[in-house]
C-alpha cells in the first residue's frame, strides 16, 4: 500500500515535469490501451460493429473520382514509396556528412518494416472482401501503410522541427504531414483493403514504435563519450 509521504512525492515529481512530456507520455499510455483493446475485440472477440459502422459511412464516396484520389494517397504509403524516401533521406544526410542522422533513420525505417510484418503474422485476419484495387495475400491487421507512413512522416516532422526555419512553417508542415498520414489511412478504408479498426491500430502501434524509437535513441546519444562531437543539427 503507497504511504501518504509517498503519494506526496509522486505528485511532486509530476509537477515538476515537463508538460510536453506528460502529454507524450499520456498518449503514448493511450495508444498502447486502444492498440490492446481493438486487438482484444476484432482479431479475438471477431466483434465488427465499428468496422461496419465506418465501412458503411464511406460507402457511399466508393465511386469515381473519389476512388482515383484515394489510390493516388495509397500510394505514399507502399513500399514503392516508402523505400525511395527512406534511401533519399538517408543519401542525404550521408553527403552532408550526419552518419548519425543516416543510420538512425535507417535503423528506425528497417525495424518499423519488421514490425509491421511481425504483427501481421501474430494476428493473421484476413483482408476485407472484394477490394476496389489489386488484392494482396498478405494479412490485415495492422495496416501496414498506416503504420509505415506514420512512422515516416513522423521522421520528417522530427527533422522539420530540427531545421532552421520559422516556427509558423514548422507548424505548417507538422500539420499538413500528419494530415497526410492520416489520408493515406482513410485511403485504405474507401479501397476496401483494410477495415477500420486496422488502420487505427496501424496509428496505434506507429505511434508506439516512434516514442520508443526516438527515445531509444535518445539515450543513446546521451551515453556517449564526451570526446566524441556532437553532430550540429540540420
Amino acid at each position: 500500500m503507497v504511504s501518504s509521504r509517498e503519494k506526496r512525492s509522486i505528485r511532486a515529481l509530476i509537477k515538476s515535469l515537463p508538460i510536453k512530456l506528460l502529454l507524450i507520455a499520456g498518449l503514448f499510455v493511450a495508444a498502447i490501451f486502444l492498440f490492446a483493446l481493438i486487438t482484444h475485440q476484432v482479431v479475438f472477440q471477431k466483434e465488427d460493429l465499428f468496422d461496419s459502422k465506418v465501412s458503411q459511412f464511406f460507402s457511399p464516396y466508393s465511386k469515381e473520382p473519389f476512388i482515383g484520389l484515394m489510390k493516388f494517397f495509397t500510394f505514399f504509403g507502399s513500399s514503392k514509396f516508402l523505400l525511395p524516401g527512406y534511401a533519399a533521406l538517408i543519401i542525404f544526410y550521408v553527403i552532408k556528412g550526419k552518419t548519425t542522422h543516416a543510420i538512425n533513420i535507417a535503423i528506425i525505417g528497417i525495424t518499423s518494416t519488421a514490425l509491421s510484418f511481425g504483427s501481421k503474422r501474430i494476428f493473421q485476419r484476413a483482408r476485407p472482401d472484394l477490394p476496389l484495387i489489386q488484392s494482396l495475400k498478405t494479412y490485415s491487421f495492422p495496416s501496414g501503410h498506416a503504420l509505415s507512413s506514420f512512422i515516416f512522416c513522423s521522421i520528417l516532422i522530427f527533422l522539420v522541427w530540427r531545421a532552421n526555419i520559422q516556427l509558423v512553417w514548422k507548424w505548417v508542415f507538422s500539420l499538413f504531414l500528419f494530415l497526410f498520414s492520416l489520408t493515406i489511412g482513410i485511403s485504405r478504408i474507401v479501397l476496401k483493403m483494410h477495415y477500420p479498426t486496422d488502420v487505427v491500430a496501424g496509428f496505434c502501434l506507429g505511434f508506439v514504435w516512434v516514442i520508443l524509437s526516438f527515445y531509444i535513441l535518445a539515450r543513446k546519444k546521451q551515453q556517449q563519450p564526451a570526446l566524441i562531437p556532437k553532430e550540429v543539427s540540420p
